[in-house]
């Protein structure tokens, strides 16, 4: 009986080596205190030490000297394709509203449909083009007052959001200038104050304590 049970014992002592549970292996004791928070729970016959499958850094890895957010160049095309977008939507919506204005006095036939179709494609492209426009010479403008400054602030946006709307209104004189860029300044100015609305108010809640 004895002979058995030391021939068992050889057997489990000769797998457990075979896999690696031996002396270099993890007790309980020595897993009880490691973090496992979004793991499933490690066997103790593993012989991993679970530190190192806990991640507590970023999960990607950014080359020297790149940014963490995207520049102005990267958001350019989202940008002007969004607007394009936006701006056919509220084209679209806005010439059926003037279609059925204009055809409220006809009967619904296929003049009227026509009619209602044409005033929506217009005023889609219209407005598309107007506000791709727009975005087009802010992100150009963006991007050239970036690589000037060699910074990226709200100073940029600020500036380029005033030389487009002074650019945008040229052709009205120094009037239409000067209020094309009070319009661009004016509304680069409230989403400055709105991208930073969080900072600022903390700034002044610690002020006052």
């Amino acid at each position: 009986m004895e002979g058995g049970g030391g021939s068992g014992n050889k057997t489990t002592g000769g797998l457990a080596g075979f896999f690696g549970a031996g002396g270099a292996g993890y007790s309980h004791a020595d897993l009880a205190g490691v973090p496992l928070t979004g793991m499933n729970p490690l066997s103790p016959y593993l012989n991993v030490d679970p530190r190192y499958l806990v991640q507590d850094t970023d999960e990607f890895i950014l080359p020297t000297g790149a940014n963490k957010t995207r520049g102005r160049f990267e958001l350019a095309f989202f940008t002007i394709g969004g607007c394009c977008m936006t701006g056919a939507a509220f084209g679209a919506m806005n010439g059926l509203r003037l279609g059925l204005k204009e055809t409220q006095n006809m009967a619904w036939s296929k003049p009227r449909n026509v009619q209602i179709l044409n005033m929506v494609t217009r005023q889609g492209a219209l407005w598309a083009n107007t506000l791709g426009s727009l975005a087009l010479l802010y992100s150009a403008f963006g991007v050239i007052i970036e690589k000037t400054r060699g910074a990226e602030d709200d100073l940029n946006t600020v500036a380029a959001g005033t030389m487009t709307g002074m650019l945008y209104k040229c052709t009205g004189g120094l009037r239409g200038v000067a209020r094309g860029g009070l319009a661009g300044l004016t509304l680069t100015s409230l989403y400055a104050i709105y991208n930073n609305w969080e900072h600022m108010r903390g700034s002044l809640l610690q002020q006052s304590l």
